[in-house]
């Protein structure tokens, strides 16, 4: 969740007043960094997976499930046995959003090394054992994306109404506060978003149109004028920022061996993050209603959108600097290599005074603009003990509002003073219901990494295409249906640039032949004459490394269901579920999800997860089904 300060958060109106102070200070702190760490080279490879479970209780006679509010008592009991105990610990435990969740990392990041894939999968196991082993009886530890019935009447353990009345947090129709992690900075955000776009945020998500849903679909919310002027018809309205930030999603960090290294790779994952997060699509049901989407990333773009309407263009600009075309939470704005610079086709707002500072310390055009873009945006939250900082040791500032831009890539600069490097993340995937699955996708980024290295592959294509990816991708089906602009020549042959120049065109434009509209089975597995697939391309890296038997066995196997994903032989989670709601013998074809069938479908997911019962139309002959007692759920009853 990004920069976790203790202390007294300040109100909206005295955060507001310091906001300049943050992003001065804040860019004398990322100086201080760059010219410390700019030309330091050959850090090793590290990286390492961000998984994000959720707490559900199972009611057996009643037949429901319910999101456990005990995340922060679980964590402390985590930390207190794990990383306070022994510094050398497997896994460690972050807080998250709501306060039925929790985030397990390995203790340690992995290295460089082949053998190293064939540990991330026991480790994952190892996290849901740990946390499983301290849950009451009838709880589970879940990895999935979003919960179906998030913000319907008693989905929380215990029970709260939601506050909608002026003093709570989001002001939610549907979401209780208490369901907010009790830590400041989680309810500081929420109030301090809202109270920025001087409204409650809106999230408009498409109702899947079945049978005997209501033509239109139209809710009606007479208690709340804001409520009834923002919601659309046809349309699940939401109202909070605990309905995206309340997801969980799988995340990847690479260490890369220099900055130049971190920018390439940044660029270069950017292009493949639509792609992933349409092979990951696991969240298909919101707020007790079926979605015509199948993925959470629109709906956590909205959920966080401070921006006011001014900076939204629905007003003249008076109180605001800037109109600004994206949330917070979105795709990413520019490249940040030489390479990429030519394919920076969108308009990039930039904080001008800020740039031009970048500009005269003697950072680059595109990472100078990178910066000023992030910066402006305002600080949501400031904790009254972190106001005044030392620039040149700490970087709390600086991180203030670098990890409020929640995008699809980060570009993550050392922290000062620390043995660590220059870093990527990548952020786009939905998170699975087994530590296979998860292991796999995770093992598939990494390993693109590396072939990207070791190639010097070139998947560049204008941004603009991608953001188009990014919406197709959000698309229900979107494996199957989608059609993603994608790089031909990935290789840097056929229209390579030289010396800056296109040899077709001539021009220092990209040429539109060197892009081509692919289905996800042609980008992943490849289609002759057209693409070599990506799943080839691995398999022809690992045959040219020296990997043990055992490892090898692992890698192919999470790439078979990777493959398998994007042919259609697997079906993605997303798909799944629609599946199981749809043959649901309570369904009524009109688009609603009961207790009775949330309770149905997240007791399957969870004997899934360990590995109960089998699954072959989610996972295929690919699984291991090793057998362990990891559940604390009665899956007889």
């Amino acid at each position: 969740m990004g920069l976790l300060s203790q202390g007294s958060p300040l109100s909206w109106e005295e955060t507001q007043r310091h906001a300049d102070h943050v992003r001065l200070h804040g860019i004398l702190q990322f100086l201080h960094i760059y010219h410390a760490v700019k030309d330091r080279h050959k850090d090793v490879l590290k990286w390492g997976d961000e998984v994000e479970y959720m707490l559900v209780s199972f009611d057996h006679e009643n037949r429901k499930a319910q999101l456990v509010l005990s995340g922060e008592e679980l964590l402390e009991t985590l930390q207190e046995k794990g990383e306070r105990t022994n510094p050398n610990h497997p896994t460690l435990w972050r807080p998250e959003y709501g306060s039925y969740m929790i985030e397990g990392t390995p203790g340690q990041p992995y290295g460089g090394t082949m053998s190293e894939f064939n540990t991330v999968e026991d480790n994952m196991r190892k996290r849901r054992k740990e946390a499983t082993s301290l849950l009451g009886e009838n709880q589970a530890l879940c990895t999935i994306t979003s919960f179906p019935r998030l913000g319907c009447p008693g989905f929380t353990l215990p029970e709260f109404k939601p506050n909608p009345v002026e003093g709570g947090a989001s002001k939610s129709l549907f979401f209780p506060d208490e369901a907010i992690n009790k830590h400041p900075r989680f309810s500081t955000l929420t109030r301090n978003i809202r109270h920025r776009r001087g409204e409650k945020v809106v999230i408009n998500v498409p109702i899947f149109k079945d049978k005997n849903t209501p033509s239109p679909f139209i809710e009606t919310f007479p208690e709340d004028d804001e409520a009834a002027k923002a919601s659309k018809p046809d349309h699940i309205y939401m109202d909070a920022m605990g309905f995206g930030m309340g997801n969980c999603c799988l995340q990847v960090t690479f260490q890369a061996c220099s900055i130049s290294e971190a920018r390439y790779l940044y660029d270069q994952l950017a292009t493949i993050c639509p792609i992933v997060m349409a092979l990951s699509a696991a969240s298909p049901f919101y707020r007790g209603y079926v979605s015509d989407i199948d993925c959470r990333w629109g709906v956590i773009s909205a959920s966080v959108d401070d921006r006011t309407r001014e900076e939204r263009g629905l007003e003249p600009l008076k109180n605001n600097h800037y109109r600004i075309s994206k949330s917070r939470y979105d795709s990413i704005d520019s490249y940040l290599s030489e390479c990429g610079e030519k394919y920076n086709d969108i308009d990039l707002t930039k904080h001008k005074e800020i740039y031009e500072q970048l500009l005269q310390e003697g950072i680059d055009h595109l990472l100078a603009q990178h910066v000023a873009h992030l910066f402006i945006r305002d600080p949501l939250t400031l904790f009254e003990e972190k106001i005044h900082l030392d620039d040149a040791n700490e970087s709390d500032h600086f991180e203030n509002i670098q990890s409020t831009n929640w995008q699809t890539m980060r570009f993550k600069p050392p922290p000062p003073n620390s043995d660590i490097g220059w870093r990527v993340e990548f952020r786009p995937m939905e998170v699975q219901l087994t530590d296979f699955e998860n292991s796999a996708y995770v093992v598939f980024v990494v390993l693109l990494t590396r072939v990207i290295l070791s190639y010097k592959l070139d998947f560049l294509i204008p941004l603009s295409k991608v953001d188009e990816n990014m919406k197709v991708a959000q698309k229900r089906d979107a494996v199957l249906q989608g059609l993603f602009y994608f790089r031909k020549d990935i290789c840097k042959g056929g229209n390579a640039m030289v010396d800056g120049r296109n040899k077709t065109t001539g021009s220092t434009e990209p040429a539109a032949e060197e892009y081509a509209l692919m289905t996800i089975d042609t980008i992943i597995n490849g289609k002759e004459g057209m693409f070599p697939g990506l799943i080839p391309i691995l398999n022809s890296y690992l045959e040219n490394m020296e990997v043990d038997v055992d490892t090898r066995c692992s890698i192919l196997n999470y790439l078979k269901l990777i493959k398998k994903r994007a042919s259609g032989e697997l079906m993605t989670v997303a798909r799944w579920m629609r599946e199981f709601i749809a043959n649901h013998p309570d369904y009524k074809q009109d688009s609603v999800i009961t207790d009775e069938m949330n309770y149905s479908l997240l007791l399957k997911c969870n004997q899934i997860a360990n590995e109960l019962c089998e699954c072959p139309e989610l996972l295929g002959p690919a699984f291991r089904k090793v057998k362990y007692s990891g559940s604390k759920t009665d899956s007889s009853n």
